[in-house]
């Protein structure tokens, strides 16, 4: 402590040390060591060149993946290349190689990025996922849950029997094995649904709470995961859309699918001429540029879900208090999405609905996409990765296993039309992202005759708020830590078990009417 003030060494003393830890301290102690433990390693200068090495590289991933023939068949989005990039680029593997050669005095010991840069990396995923979650239905259509309902009920079942089984064989394998052989943290038991049903955005924004929650090395495996999902769902679906061709499931199938964006637009009504017109004269009147309108709204949403997240959090210590706290590790992007959805629905009650280009809001969402998925993967551990490799393994074996078998089982059973097409897409999304499972579905139906892609868009209303990255995916680590493994999985099958049967109902209520008629 040479140098340091004695009240700043004693404060710092009286904050570490274990035996002093329970000890009553004085506001100074709390005040000197706020001010030196908590002093920002980055500032405003340093985010800026953070960004702007993250454009380069998403330009430089771009340039890769259009020149290298392997990347366009599995459809990877270049930020995942990218995020690739900088991780070989940083420390671990480049600044590893440096050292192994040249010693730690090398220039390149820690890779091409600074740790200040490196730091703001690691911090973006958390705060820009939020505005990726809060403009997801931004601009969409808003049926009522009814009409969701009838419409698209077998996608909906399909779609949470998928997600809920995740958590099933994640537990049971976590369980049963992971547990007892490699003492792995319960919390394990959500990174599938985590990895596989949220992807990278969702892997990336859980990073806070898992380490939170005594699980850091959770986020390591989630993004392994996430990948492991992407890039298998890809070859999965392609291989089955192969195989569907061959048994006579798929009529038709596109070997040149046109590679959705990242936010794929899933509002089914198109943007009519009176739109339009009514934007052009709510605009007309206002001397801001329609961007920052539309990321006014999104603002708007954000902070929305944030009172909503404070006052449930509120409401949790009036009623439960410390011997009930799961709100408290809920990450704020899952009420961004619910405050998008109340945002979009009282923006149409006033009337100001066409104020939100959808286009717009989906170009704000994808741009924050890449920043999480690129600094998350740039800021993923490989060294924890190869400490859990048996884990990792285990649980992305045991994800695609899961994922394919149902297609091919329950798939069949609950689309009495265009099973296949169908299904392809909730397995798609399953396994990576929204965008994999819309591609999968171009794939096997590229002139849109089965209309899958309606049903699919219908569904994310009922899925996206809860699984896939919605309120129950983001509670879940703190429902095992709070409750244990074992209440999580007997949930977690009990609702399973509930979409099985609603399932094997409606299955039983159409038969009834094809009798009937």
């Amino acid at each position: 402590m040479h140098g340091v003030p004695s009240r700043v060494a004693i404060a710092l003393m009286c904050l570490t040390d274990r035996h002093l830890y329970d000890q009553p301290r004085s506001w100074w102690v709390w005040l000197i060591a706020a001010i030196h433990l908590r002093k920002p390693v980055f500032n405003l200068r340093d985010a800026l060149f953070a960004y702007v090495l993250l454009a380069l590289l998403l330009l430089l991933g771009r340039a890769i993946k259009h020149r290298v023939r392997w990347f366009q068949r599995l459809y990877l989005p270049a930020s995942i290349i990218a995020g690739a990039l900088a991780l070989l680029l940083g420390p671990q593997v480049l600044g590893a190689i440096a050292t192994s050669v040249a010693g730690s005095e090398s220039p390149l010991a820690n890779g091409l990025f600074t740790e200040p840069i490196r730091t703001v990396w690691s911090q973006s995923p958390g705060v820009f996922i939020n505005i990726v979650f809060a403009a997801l239905f931004l601009g969409e259509t808003i049926p009522r849950p009814r009409d969701i309902w009838e419409k698209a009920a077998p996608q909906v079942i399909f779609g949470q029997t998928l997600a809920w089984g995740q958590y099933v064989v994640g537990g049971l394998v976590t369980l049963l094995i992971l547990g007892p052989l490699f003492g792995i943290n319960p919390i394990a038991a959500c990174l599938i649904e985590i990895g596989f049903e949220g992807g990278h955005g969702t892997a990336g924004g859980m990073v806070d709470t898992l380490n939170e929650l005594g699980f850091a090395e959770g986020a390591d495996l989630a993004l392994g995961l996430a990948t492991v999902g992407i890039v298998s769902g890809i070859i999965c679906g392609t291989a089955l859309a192969d195989w569907g061709r061959r048994k006579g499931h798929v009529e038709e199938l596109a070997r040149n699918v046109v590679e959705p964006e990242e936010i794929p637009d899933l509002n089914v009504l198109a943007e009519t001429p009176d739109i339009r017109r009514q934007r052009a004269r709510l605009m007309s009147n206002l001397l801001v540029d329609p961007l920052s309108i539309n990321f006014a709204i999104v603002g708007m949403a954000i902070a929305l879900g944030w009172l909503i997240l404070e006052g449930l959090q509120l409401l949790e210590a009036l009623t439960w208090g410390p011997s009930f706290e799961v709100m408290t590790y809920v990450p704020l992007f899952p009420m961004a999405l619910i405050g998008g959805i109340i945002t979009q629905s009282v923006l149409n009650r006033l009337g100001l609905g066409s104020l939100v280009i959808r286009p717009m809001m989906q170009n704000i969402a994808g741009v924050a996409l890449d920043v999480v998925v690129i600094a998350a993967l740039a800021s993923i551990s490989l060294q924890v990765i190869g400490n859990n490799l048996g884990s990792f393994l285990i649980l992305s074996i045991v994800g695609i296993l899961w994922n394919v078998l149902m297609f091919l089982w329950f798939a069949p059973r609950i689309f009495s039309q265009y099973w296949f097409e169908k299904g392809i897409g909730d397995m798609g999304q399953s396994m990576g992202v929204t965008a994999t499972g819309i591609l999968l579905l171009r794939m096997v139906d590229p002139s849109g005759r089965s209309g899958a892609f309606e049903s699919f868009a219908y569904k994310q209303l009922f899925f996206e708020p809860i699984v896939g990255g919605g309120l129950f995916t983001a509670a879940a680590p703190a429902l095992v830590v709070r409750f244990g493994l074992i209440p999580v999985l007997l949930l977690t099958t009990g609702l399973l078990i509930f979409w099985l049967v609603a399932g094997f109902l409606l299955i039983r209520q159409r038969g009834q009417r094809s009798l009937m008629a």
